[in-house]
């Protein structure tokens, strides 16, 4: 029985010592080193700085880099959590971070520390001065349960503040489990990394090639603004495994980065989440690459990454929202009216989609509160205690059963008088030709829909003419706004606050 991730890494060191098990820019592990330097960080904390403590948080100043894999691994082994940190995050922001996680120890693992952090060890200077001690990490091996947390993951709060997923063994054990089984990874896969460490969408790359003794290659961050340049990367590293956030793929899509290439990269899988994929974009990427088997991948960080998944056969009608799919194994969604009371299940009706299962996270770090809200008692059981995780999001079923994701559920609006999903609006948006991506708010002391676009042209008429072919006009947006970029968040996310603040 697997109940620790570090029983995956070792089978995988057992099984292929030498091979590259994590690599950079800058450096690259086997899989022997990875273990040995991760042990080297668990016996300089548990040895010393946190003895005796269990269970307890250790940020990472994270960087690009394998050095913040290993920090990561390094604190499991000392039978604690790691909660990665972006440095580079408004002052003020990562201030609110450790005001509420208050860890237990700092460790930097960036690659240029020209500026240090005051109080933080150093990961290089721990691995180059400390020998594993086998006997004290057997011991802290013994102690350790499937629910014992692996991470947490700070996410933006309604409030302003910060909130930290927890999530523990057992749940990522869960989530790479049904991915072997869904999809048939193995050890010749070479992960192509996009996701910042502190974005969950990286947990499937560090954990999936853990599990099966792959590769994890981190792609620099400076190539995702070179799509030319990132898919030579593709090709020189060999990578053949993306599970990129949608904006990435976009990326190469807006600028017709394969039209320029003369050898396509050899890829066996792309995998994409976090927003709408654009049918649009998808479909490029079929047309000049069908040979990977596409997976359209839904879930929150709550819910340890992913709950759904939609393999996608071929190219797909612009004018239709990509399903989500189905759960996969070992997870229900149950789709619940407003008042969280019933199920919704005729095909086409709405509701909000909610998760049960062992993908569930721990809750929030210290903050009871905010957890008891978002984690609650499944309305369908009342003999046992059966909590469900609420995402917020509203879903339907389509003809075939699959679940098709229709819009948040604060962007569900009332506007002349009928209830309007604006993800329904952007669907349409985004499938015409001259529009990259888009993003519809609504503009409630105006009672205007306000859509935010991503063109080379501006021309309002046509978008118009094209929405009246697929939409009823009270569906069409009253105030258009073009950009040439849209603005992103952090998690390569279309920045919904900033563009509120532009309405």
């Amino acid at each position: 029985m697997v109940r620790n991730v570090l029983q995956y890494l070792e089978a995988s060191a057992a099984r292929f010592p030498e091979k590259t098990a994590l690599k950079d820019e800058h450096e690259q592990l086997t899989y022997s080193e990875y273990v040995t330097q991760a042990k080297a960080l668990a016996t300089f904390l548990a040895g010393s700085e946190i003895k005796g403590q269990r269970n307890k948080p250790v940020a990472v100043i994270i960087d690009r880099n394998i050095k913040s894999i290993v920090a990561f691994i390094g604190i499991v082994y000392s039978g604690n959590f790691y909660v990665p940190i972006d440095n580079t995050m408004p002052a003020e922001r990562v201030e609110l971070i450790y005001d509420t996680l208050k860890p237990i120890a700092v460790i930097d693992a960036r690659t240029n520390r020209s500026k240090p952090i005051e109080g933080a060890f150093v990961l290089d200077e721990i691995v180059q001065n400390t020998a594993p001690d086998e006997a004290l990490i057997e011991a802290i091996r013994k102690d350790t349960i499937d629910t014992d947390p692996l991470y947490g993951i700070f996410t933006s709060g309604s409030t302003g503040v910060p909130k930290g997923v927890v999530v523990c063994h057992r749940s990522v054990i869960d989530l790479v489990e049904a991915f072997a089984d869904a999809f048939g990874f193995d050890e010749t896969m070479i992960h192509g990394n996009q996701a910042p460490f502190d974005f969950d969408v990286s947990v499937k790359d560090i954990y999936n090639a853990m599990r099966n003794g792959a590769t994890v290659v981190v792609v620099p961050k400076k190539l995702f603004m070179l799509p030319k340049l990132l898919l030579d990367f593709l090709n020189e590293h060999q990578i053949n495994t993306m599970i990129w956030a949608v904006s990435a793929l976009r990326i190469v899509s807006d600028f017709k980065a394969l039209d320029a290439i003369e050898t396509k990269p050899q890829i066996k899988y792309i995998m994409f989440s976090g927003e709408v994929m654009p049918v649009k974009a998808l479909n490029y990427w079929i047309e000049h690459i069908p040979e990977p088997l596409y997976v359209n991948l839904y879930g929150p960080t709550e819910i340890t990454c992913n709950c759904t998944y939609f393999v996608v056969d071929g190219k797909q009608d612009e004018w239709k929202a990509l399903p989500i799919g189905k759960p996969f194994a070992n997870t229900r969604i149950l789709l619940l009216d407003e008042k969280r009371e019933k199920l919704v299940t005729k095909p086409g009706e709405t509701g909000e989609l909610c998760v049960a299962g062992t993908s569930l996270a721990l809750g929030y770090w210290n903050n009871k509160e905010k957890t008891d809200d978002a984690f609650f008692q499944d309305p369908s059981i009342t003999e046992y205690q059966s909590l469900i995780y609420g995402t917020g999001d509203m879903a339907y079923y389509n003809e075939n059963g699959d679940l098709v994701f229709a819009s948040r559920r604060d962007f569900q609006i009332k506007h002349m008088g009928h209830r309007i999903e604006l993800g329904e609006i952007e669907v349409a948006l985004n499938a015409i030709p001259f529009i990259e991506t888009s993003c519809c708010l609504y503009d409630e002391a105006r009672g205007k829909i306000v859509c935010f676009y991503q063109s080379q042209s501006d021309d309002t008429r046509a978008i118009v003419k094209l929405l009246g072919t697929k939409l009823p006009k009270y569906m069409w947006p009253n105030i258009f706004k073009r950009y040439d970029k849209l603005p992103m968040n952090k998690n390569s996310k279309i920045d919904r606050v900033k563009l509120k603040g532009e309405m």
